[in-house]
């Protein structure tokens, strides 16, 4: 009968079938009801074929499954046949797969034990009976309705007044709290003008003893005085006079200063170059030429360095409306060549013009130059 008889089947290569009674099969061996060609899909492994599956996963007993999916993935890049790598194996490939499944398995059947098993313990855990009665007051008191009903009004009583006494104590806090803080402000504060009043004192006596020494005697400026307006109304007078001091003594911002040297430096560089261009002249030989590719090679050098400071007065700038951009090497020189043209054209027009100023000259006052010449012979 089916109480007594476990029927499974167990298939050969010859097909041949078999009953097996429930004593014969071992306790930690899983039968399933069907075999697939001659692999028995059974969850029993021996201890030693888990123990060599998770030596080829290169793993220990407790991993995860995330560790054993990442192992065998990392395995079967190296030895796949079709991975291409130089570690390609077949046969080690099958070993590494066999393994794969072996541990799979074991872990499993090793996560559902330990699930069952905390199962079972919640099931086994003492819980506190609930009871309706209960669940008003806020659970508060214990005897019948009307005792845990003055009980609750007595713990509101007692709640009530715990919080109002965390709340004056709260603020009391804070108010000493504030007045620490009032406190430390003022001494800063005091601080702050003791120390400027002394640095006033220690300005005033130095300029008191230069003044004796007489190093404001050989000022530029001594006895003149000041501009005191700038001439935009907008600035403060002050502030004005204050930035002309600084900046007469040198005390300008460096993106001013870095400025200020790009602007005259590209000034240079054009005026150089159009001087060259000059001192060649017209028309163009090939020595001149060759003079001429010299003279461009090194002016895009030097506008090569120029784009450097560019680039470092554009991370020193603190305004993105004051950046400024790279010189073009090729249009500087265009613009030479231009600037070359218009002066040739303006010195032929002031030649002609003198020409035909003279030949007027002479037509206009030719009788009196003969006469000269014939009182003079």
């Amino acid at each position: 009968s089916n109480t007594r008889w476990l029927c499974v089947v167990l298939a050969d290569k010859m097909g041949h079938h078999l009953m097996v009674h429930p004593a014969m099969i071992p306790r930690n061996l899983k039968s399933f009801p069907y075999i697939c060609g001659n692999r028995m899909l059974s969850g029993y492994k021996p201890k030693s074929s888990v123990k060599d599956s998770y030596r080829i996963l290169e793993l220990e007993e407790g991993c995860s499954l995330d560790d054993v999916r990442n192992s065998y993935r990392s395995l079967a890049k190296r030895y796949h046949p079709d991975s291409g790598s130089a570690t390609a194996d077949s046969e080690a490939f099958v070993k590494v797969e066999a393994a794969y499944r072996v541990v799979l398995s074991d872990v499993m059947h090793k996560k559902k034990s330990n699930e069952n098993n905390e199962e079972e313990e919640d099931q086994f855990k003492p819980k506190a009976p609930q009871h309706r009665h209960y669940l008003s007051f806020e659970g508060v008191g214990f005897g019948t309705p009307s005792q845990r009903e003055k009980q609750y009004m007595q713990f509101r009583v007692d709640r009530a007044t715990e919080q109002v006494l965390e709340y004056r104590k709260q603020r009391h806090e804070s108010q000493y709290a504030g007045a620490d803080l009032m406190k430390a402000k003022d001494v800063r504060q005091s601080k702050k003008v003791k120390i400027t009043q002394a640095v006033e004192r220690l300005v005033e006596d130095l300029i008191q003893e230069s003044m004796a020494k007489g190093d404001f005697d050989n000022l530029s400026g001594k006895g003149k005085p000041l501009q005191k307006f700038s001439d935009c109304p907008h600035i403060d007078p002050m502030t004005h006079n204050l930035n002309r001091i600084l900046i007469d003594n040198g005390y300008q911002p460096e993106w001013i200063l870095m400025q200020k040297e790009i602007r005259e430096t590209i000034e240079q560089l054009r005026q150089s170059i159009v001087a060259s261009r000059s001192k060649l002249g017209g028309p163009m030989t090939p020595y001149r030429q060759k003079q001429w590719n010299r003279i461009c090679e090194q002016f895009i050098e030097d506008i090569r360095k120029l784009n450097k400071r560019v680039d470092n007065f554009n991370l020193v700038v603190p305004l993105l409306s004051r950046q400024m951009v790279h010189f073009s090497a090729d249009k500087e020189i265009v613009r030479a060549q231009k600037t070359y043209e218009a002066l040739m054209e303006n010195r032929e027009a002031s030649i002609s013009d003198t020409k035909e100023n003279e030949e007027e000259n002479v037509k206009r006052f030719g009788w009196k130059s003969s006469l000269f010449k014939w009182l003079n012979l």
